[in-house]
């Protein structure tokens, strides 16, 4: 198994971030406009994008500490894996230790991926710090994958 990882540290407290990791609303500020669905542990949020989108179930949210995904439906290569953002708080900083886990194999498709969350946690940390992210489909094309 494969995970994609990265670190990204945050000018805001942990509950900033935290809120726009665990809203429909602030999710739609930072991935993609087209986002819908429960934030509430148990539920699922929908996340649409130009060439498809993922559905992810919530299995966890700890205020200011912790959230956690399953993906429930998008493609196959997401089906079962796992979303992760860690949080704590770290010389004026919240740190943001993101992993997207279980990827049976590491195929092009999570090279393409890697770089495309590390263009969302940047828009991430763009919303907190600005109040204005790069969502999709205002975000960077970086392939024809988008």
């Amino acid at each position: 198994m494969s995970d994609i990882l990265h670190r990204i540290g945050v000018e805001s407290s942990p509950g900033a971030v935290y809120e726009a990791l665990t809203t429909v609303d602030g999710l739609a500020r930072w991935w993609t406009e087209d986002t819908d669905g429960d934030p509430e542990v148990g539920g699922v949020i929908r996340f649409r994008f130009e060439p498809g989108g993922f559905d992810m179930k919530v299995l966890e949210a700890r205020p200011d500490e912790r959230v956690l995904w399953e993906v429930v439906d998008g493609p196959e290569e997401w089906i079962g894996t796992q979303v992760h953002f860690d949080l704590k708080q770290e010389d004026g900083y919240t740190i943001v230790l993101f992993r997207h886990a279980g990827w049976q194999q590491p195929v092009e498709f999570m090279y393409h991926c890697s770089t495309k969350w590390a263009t969302f946690l940047m828009s991430l940390k763009n919303l907190i710090e600005t109040g204005k992210g790069e969502p999709a489909p205002g975000d960077v094309r970086i392939s024809n994958w988008h």
